[in-house]
């Protein structure tokens, strides 16, 4: 199997030729931090992924996690990582310094996310649910829970976790049962079961903080009537120790496709009393607080679809220069040739690496919505990157996560045989990505709240805006030269296929929801290539700028262009190809009665 390498010349480059790093650290919440500051937490969270994380990747998958007697017991070496990651302070990258957190940009919280992904994902899932469970308590918690369970959270000493699905619930979370009673002291019993807990056990902290939706007496059905509470596996003395267990455990761990490191409980809460639980927020609006929690985790998801596809980009790099197999055409050396002269594996490599680059762009990029969002100095700024955040969030997840099941089966490919046989690694990648399509809200879901919310925002201006955004690099591309004139015309065309399918779309909202709902999936692969594609080509100017300047790392730079460049010219021009299928409708999908589709 080939090392992990952290690609820190791509993640600077994004951060700084494509977000803006500069202008995010200029803010006022950021001015104590500078460049150096922040090439120094990349370096230590590579050297964390690579050294650490990576060789422990393979030891996960093949041995993960096991449960005897209530208790979870991770991989050998697993709590080790744990302990080294929360000693660095690194699950409190982006988290208040009040807290313990270091305060940096969501955006750099992103990125060192990335890293660890790439190098295990299987252990990552653990910070990415606990980090969601900040923001929530840090969103909607009273001062009691904040002072309660923030600074452990942050710190990384305890662990958190989302606790949504029920057997009979599973997208459809209006449908669960799990209940809460009020026990008269201000905090509430909650008794029922959930599934598919992500590190809803473990052996990594001495204290995991469940957030969990359940009902509370006489509550509105549906999703009206959901509250969010949270419960703790040990309860919380006065002095901030460690005081009773709880009412709650393990009851059994799911076995999975992939991600074997990561134990995905089965969890029963109140078995005999009742689990204690703290309502967080207000009765009944508990979706909306799980919300807050759900879109950091709907974007740290999409950095898993980027980050599973670069390992899987990695280890089929490492192979194809060291296989050698026939004679590629026009070759001169003796013998066979290196598989990566092969004109197939090299499309297959290109494709891999130029979508890379544009799931990083857009990702990193609603990471920079995100902090201007909340950070940004003037209101209307705020206002419209918090809209431009909420466009950007479902095609994160939704594309990326596609994307990285796509290039992590490429990566089997480009193995051969080889990549079918579990001991060359390739196939853990496509094991482990194929979760994150399904996780927080289906790609599906994801589409459906592209069309249904995030185009009909402001009736449409977002999104129209954007497009005029995105067409303003057009001078730039006709200033580059002959380089950028395909690149120029499909992103043009492009454009203008993804502005007919909005406002087709929009139109369609009102007479006809049900073709909408139908054409969603192929408008959010659109969209995703088009952004895509246009974040990247605005790197390669950026680069095209600075690979004639004195000390630049020209073989970088013009690795990024020729890229860049690919994706313009080979994978830009499918964004047309789906307008037909945007603009069927539902006909198509329901020509033939459901009773039909069985031969």
């Amino acid at each position: 199997m080939s090392e992990y390498q952290a690609p820190l010349k791509d993640i600077r480059f994004t951060l700084n030729q494509i977000c803006d790093l500069e202008g995010i650290l200029n803010l006022p919440k950021f001015a104590e931090n500078d460049g150096d500051t922040i090439n120094a937490v990349l370096e230590e969270a590579g050297r964390l992924a690579a050294g650490v994380l990576a060789p422990l990747n393979r030891q996960g998958d093949t041995q993960g996690a096991t449960l005897a007697n209530g208790v979870v017991t991770t991989p050998d070496g697993f709590r080790e990582a744990y302990a080294a990651y929360r000693d660095g302070g690194w699950n409190g990258i982006q988290f208040d310094p009040n807290y313990g957190g270091m305060g940096l940009p969501l955006v750099i919280g992103n990125a060192c996310a990335e890293l660890w992904n790439s190098a295990n994902m299987g252990f990552s899932l653990c910070p990415m649910l606990t980090q969601g469970a900040i923001d929530a308590i840090g969103a909607h918690g009273s001062d009691e829970l904040k002072e309660t369970y923030l600074e452990n959270l942050v710190t990384g000493h305890w662990t958190g976790t989302m606790n949504l699905t029920e057997p009979q619930a599973g997208s459809d979370v209006g449908a669960l049962r799990t209940k809460a009673e009020p026990a008269g002291d201000g905090s509430w019993r909650i008794k029922g079961q959930k599934i598919f807990i992500t590190y809803g056990e473990h052996d990594y902290a001495e204290n995991i903080i469940h957030l969990v939706l359940a009902r509370t007496p006489d509550s509105p059905e549906g999703t009206r009537g959901i509250s969010l509470f949270v419960v703790p596996k040990f309860l919380v003395n006065a002095d901030g120790g460690l005081g009773q267990r709880n009412d709650l455990r393990c009851i059994n761990l799911e076995e999975k496709l992939g991600i074997h490191a990561s134990p995905t409980a089965v969890m029963s809460f109140g078995d005999n009393e009742g689990a204690v639980g703290y309502m967080l927020g207000e009765e009944n609006k508990g979706m909306r607080c799980m919300f807050t929690m759900m879109n950091t985790a709907r974007l740290s998801v999409g950095i898993e679809g980027l980050a599973i596809a670069e390992g899987a980009y990695q280890h089929a790099v490492a192979y194809a220069l060291e296989r050698r197999q026939g004679k590629a055409i026009g070759a001169t050396e003796p013998g066979p040739s290196a598989i990566v002269e092969h004109a197939d594996v090299r499309r297959m490599l290109m494709t891999m690496k130029a979508q890379i680059d544009a799931m990083r762009a857009l990702c990193y990029v609603n990471g920079q919505a995100l902090d201007l969002a909340r950070n940004h100095v003037d209101e209307e700024q705020r206002a419209w990157y918090g809209q431009l955040a909420e466009l950007l969030t479902p095609l994160s997840k939704a594309w990326s996560t596609d994307l990285g099941c796509e290039v992590a089966s490429l990566g089997v490919q480009i193995h051969g045989g080889m990549g079918f046989i579990e001991e060359t690694g390739a196939a853990q990648y496509y094991r482990d990505a194929r979760i994150a399509p399904i996780y927080e809200g289906t790609n599906g879901i994801q589409a459906l709240d592209l069309v249904m919310r995030k185009l009909t925002m402001a009736g449409g201006d977002v999104v129209k805006r954007y497009l005029t955004e995105m067409r303003g690099l057009d001078h730039d591309l006709a200033e580059g030269g002959a380089d950028y004139v395909k690149t120029r015309a499909n992103l043009a065309a492009a454009l203008d296929s993804l502005e007919e399918a909005s406002l087709w779309l929009l139109d369609a909202m009102a007479s006809d929801p049900h073709a909408v709902a139908a054409c969603a999936p192929p408008y959010l692969r659109m969209f995703g290539m088009t952004v895509g594609g246009h974040l990247i080509a605005k790197g390669a100017l950026a680069a095209a700028g600075q690979a004639d300047q004195p000390g630049a790392d020209a073989p970088f730079l013009n690795g990024r262009i020729a890229t860049a460049r690919f994706f313009g010219e080979q994978i830009l021009p499918q964004v047309p190809a789906l307008l037909p299928s945007v603009t069927a409708g539902s006909g198509p999908l329901y020509a033939v009665q459901a009773e039909h589709l069985v031969s």
